[in-house]
């Protein structure tokens, strides 16, 4: 019985594989042309996709950074006299507004080195 379960499987392997091996053939027609189809190219350089990817990284840090001090306010107004709670909200909010301010600084160097990168120094 186990070897009729395995001949099946295999024939039902056979079965789902073969048409992927018949549409993986290649026609090849003597003296014909081969002519691409106009594929879109991407229009960006590796530059400024770099850029834009360190954009989006330094606004989710921002978001991030904003989010957390909002948090961290609702964990400092919610201490009720507890003392652990409160430093825990305030040492919290600190961290969120470091955050804050490396994704700026980060927004301003980006900005800095792209106007010297590209000898435009009267935006700096």
């Amino acid at each position: 019985m186990k070897q009729i379960k395995n001949l099946f499987f295999s024939f039902l392997a056979l079965l789902i594989i073969f048409p992927v091996l018949v549409s993986a053939q290649d026609m090849v027609i003597p003296n014909a042309e081969v002519v691409m189809p106009d594929t879109p190219q991407p229009k960006g350089t590796i530059v400024g996709i770099l850029q834009n990817f360190m954009q989006w990284l330094l606004i989710i840090v921002g978001l991030l950074g904003v989010i957390g001090f909002v948090i961290s306010g609702i964990i400092y107004l919610t201490s009720a006299g507890n003392e652990e709670q409160a430093q825990r909200g305030k040492r919290t909010m600190v961290y969120s507004i470091v955050g804050i301010i490396v994704a700026m600084l980060g927004v301003i160097v980006m900005q800095a080195a792209k106007a010297l990168l590209s000898g435009n120094t009267s935006n700096f």
